[in-house]
């Protein structure tokens, strides 16, 4: 499939429209990550509907010293990929056609939730990524947009700007594409030389290691519910050689694990990589409420994000798992 490349908003609503038009907005450098979105936005808009993949560099959501000279632009490649992929066009502007009467004086404001996180340690950035995200809503038209959830903050913001704002758009998170050897699929992995890489893989490992130890421990609080401390039940136990395997699970399920748990073991994958060479330099490791960002307590249920960051020589890169705290209950 080819896809058909187009630099103005005139160039695209002169475009035959039928069935849904699904969007995938991008920055270029496309990888894989992004040819999982399209494919997914493929499968959303149908046989009969159109999917736009948008290449637009924004210099609004770059902060001083930040690298948007130096963001890699492969816009033929980018569009092979996309066709390949199931585009049927590459939206592609430049920041005239963008920002016509230059940087614009209104702008979205991402509100507290974009101050926090990412937000604290880049700030405006979110402000741009929200005003062009909204331009470009408006450019395209679609009825559904889809963003991976890599950027979980960047997903959660858009979707509360949506809503808040009454874009009549469906937002769709798809989920985080990552290499073989866990790094999720970036467009700045390609600044890494190889031992910067090595050392970069900390940052799944940190993700992976909290996600282990928060599923041993909801693992632990299931058996501690299912061995009632009840005298006669933990005699009963004694007598087939369970009571120490009970007392364990009720120990652990009751007294360690939780959030501050999950933090602790992420945390010693992070701090261990500090030390290597070259090190590791963390931003933050977070666990947090999706819906607003701010950090859960250990009493949390529900859905939560284990986010990090962290800058490996002279590159910047982000990670986060989802996460969902059951009910603590009563474990004996």
């Amino acid at each position: 499939m080819t896809a058909t490349l187009l630099r103005t908003a005139a160039d695209l609503h002169a475009r035959a429209r039928t069935g849904r038009r699904a969007v995938v907005m991008t920055m270029g450098a496309l990888h894989e990550g992004h040819a999982t979105l399209i494919r997914t936005a493929r499968e959303i808009a149908g046989p009969g509907g159109e999917v736009v993949v948008t290449v637009f560099v924004n210099p609004l959501q770059f902060g001083a010293g930040e690298d948007l000279d130096r963001y890699p632009r492969t816009l033929d490649a980018d569009v092979e990929l996309a066709g390949r992929s199931g585009a049927d066009a590459v939206f592609a502007p430049s920041v005239d056609e963008v920002y016509p009467g230059g940087e614009p004086q209104v702008r979205i404001s991402a509100g507290p939730m974009g101050e926090r996180l990412e937000g604290a340690a880049r700030p405006g950035h979110f402000d741009g990524m929200l005003t062009v995200v909204a331009k470009l809503l408006h450019l395209t038209r679609p009825d559904v947009a889809l963003y991976g959830q890599k950027d979980a903050q960047q997903l959660a913001l858009i979707r509360r700007m949506v809503r808040d704002l009454n874009f009549g758009v469906e937002i769709v998170g798809v989920p985080t594409v990552r290499e073989e050897d866990g790094l999720a699929l970036s467009s700045r992995n390609r600044y890494l030389s190889p031992a910067e890489r090595r050392t970069a893989l900390a940052l799944s490992r940190a993700l992976f290691a909290g996600r282990d130890r928060h599923a041993a421990q909801e693992a632990l609080r299931a058996r501690a519910r299912e061995v009632p401390a009840t005298r006669a039940r933990a005699e009963a136990l004694s007598a087939i050689g369970e009571s120490r395997a009970a007392a364990d699970a009720h120990a652990v399920a009751t007294t360690a694990g939780g959030p501050a748990a999950v933090r602790a073991a992420a945390r010693l994958v992070l701090d261990e990589a500090a030390r290597l060479d070259p090190p590791l330099r963390a931003d933050y490791l977070a666990l947090v409420d999706p819906s607003d960002f701010t950090e859960i307590g250990d009493d949390f249920t529900g859905e939560a994000v284990l986010a990090v960051a962290a800058r490996v020589g002279a590159t910047r890169l982000i990670d986060n798992i989802p996460l969902t705290f059951g009910p603590f209950g009563d474990a004996s």
